[in-house]
């Protein structure tokens, strides 16, 4: 069984080698890292995903990767959806990649809502303006900690 973490909002620089290292700086374990990349280009689109041994190493991945701020951006972290188009039963994509320690950071909170954006409405499909509002009394609750 696959327990895969996705992570998101990573600058285009970081590579599946960078993320193995923070996991390992973290004492942290993935059986594998898989940065996606825009298969013309090569360049990443900004998102990966982290292969956890366990449920229990997944978690620990998401509570340290989770809004964690690096350069001028804040980190998503979370279980790993499988895709529309996606076969059940099959693993979430999987690879290999280590790269500068330093540029992960331990997240301070400053500037990031409940709702995980930085304070800016969100767009709807339609180009309208959408504030954040908590949509459960635990988001509620979450926002008021947050």
């Amino acid at each position: 069984m696959s327990f895969t973490v996705f992570l998101g909002n990573l600058p285009v620089w970081v590579t599946a080698d960078d993320i193995k290292q923070w996991l390992s700086a973290e004492d942290l374990v993935a059986d594998s890292v898989k940065v996606i990349r825009n298969h013309e280009t090569q360049e990443s689109k900004g998102f990966a995903f982290v292969e956890a041994p366990t449920p229990d190493e997944m978690q620990a991945i998401i509570r340290r990767f989770d809004r964690a701020p690096l350069e001028d951006k804040v980190l998503r972290a979370n279980p790993a959806q499988p895709s529309k188009g996606a076969v059940k039963g099959l693993p979430a994509p999987a690879g290999a990649g280590s790269g500068p320690r330093s540029a992960v950071q331990r997240p301070v909170g400053a500037g990031v809502s409940a709702a995980g954006g930085a304070g800016r409405p969100e767009r709807s499909r339609g180009g309208k303006k959408r504030e954040h509002e908590p949509k459960s009394a635990f988001a509620t609750e979450l926002a008021k900690v947050l």
